[in-house]
């Protein structure tokens, strides 16, 4: 029997001086209230309380026990009490993993914003493209950018962002337009190594599925170089639109063979569970899903110029 249980029955009786009115205040059957008091005295081998027809009344040791026993519920009240103000500050350290290239572009820019609404919150924000392990490296919530498997992680859609093939002007009217996939193998690319499929590419094209094995005369860990040296007119490369968005709506890139779509891509709060979320969690995923709400996706809003 739980051993607090019994107590509160116990000090509901005296409280309400009678089982009855001890039943009504717990909610529990009047059989049960006097069982939980006939084992609570058992227990202790101690008689708590004179029963009669009309009332209830405390024995000299009932006195000593109801006092302590209010004593310590009170401080049981208090402690979870203590607890669930803390559950329910939004204040402390918020420890978030994040992309490296779509935290510096698309997420740099909101902490301060953040931090303003919430200025007892303390981010402790890392970057990184690796896939970091939240319960054994400590992290509240990370930001991922993936197709994302079922696992035993919550997650909440953001946003979306898809692969998108390009290369700048100049680069095109040097080397021609590609205009179906299979084309690439004549052109010069620029790989990201982090690709699951490494160096074999997959687009949904006309007839369905296809995929084609590129030749990277370059291969890189980041989105930024692999941007930064298309924007050289050194190659192709196929990227995320919220790193190229820009590009392509200022025209330094073309996007290339539209008919052929490459994957789509979820952008994800992730965060090790669901049940008893702490405030500081909660208001950032509830922050960055307004943003990304307001905002729209606005990297996938510029329109396709390539053949």
């Amino acid at each position: 029997m739980d051993r607090f249980l019994e107590m509160q029955t116990f000090t509901a009786v005296v409280d309400a001086g009678s089982f009855v009115g001890a039943a009504e205040a717990l909610g529990l059957s009047k059989a049960a209230v006097s069982r939980h008091v006939v084992e609570l005295e058992n227990r202790l081998g101690i008689r708590l309380l004179h029963r009669t027809t009309r009332r209830v009344a405390m024995t000299p040791e009932g006195q000593a026990f109801f006092a302590r026993s209010k004593d310590l519920l009170a401080e049981l009240d208090d402690a979870e009490a203590e607890v669930t103000a803390q559950r329910d500050a939004v204040s402390g350290i918020l420890r978030i993993n994040v992309p490296f290239t779509f935290g510096i572009l698309h997420l740099a820019p909101l902490w301060g914003l953040f931090r303003a609404q919430h200025p007892q919150v303390i981010l402790d924000v890392t970057l990184a493209d690796r896939v970091v392990d939240l319960v054994e490296e400590g992290y509240d919530l990370a930001i991922r950018i993936a197709a994302l498997e079922s696992s035993s992680l919550v997650s909440r859609r953001l946003a979306s962002t898809r692969m998108t093939l390009c290369a700048s002007p100049q680069y095109l009217l040097q080397h021609g337009t590609p205009r179906h996939p299979d084309e690439l193998l004549a052109h010069q690319v620029i790989a990201y190594s982090h690709f699951a499929t490494r160096d074999e590419w997959h687009f949904t094209g006309p007839q369905g599925r296809l995929s084609v094995r590129t030749r990277p005369w370059m291969r890189t860990n980041n989105g930024e170089t692999c941007r930064a040296v298309a924007l050289a007119h050194q190659g192709v490369i196929l990227q995320p639109s919220f790193l190229v968005g820009s590009d392509l709506a200022a025209g330094t890139l073309v996007e290339l063979m539209p008919a052929y779509r490459s994957t789509e891509l979820g952008i994800y709060a992730v965060y090790p569970t669901r049940k008893h979320l702490s405030a500081k969690v909660r208001v950032l995923i509830d922050f960055l899903a307004a943003h990304f709400s307001s905002s729209g996706a606005a990297w996938d809003l510029a329109p396709a110029t390539g053949a």
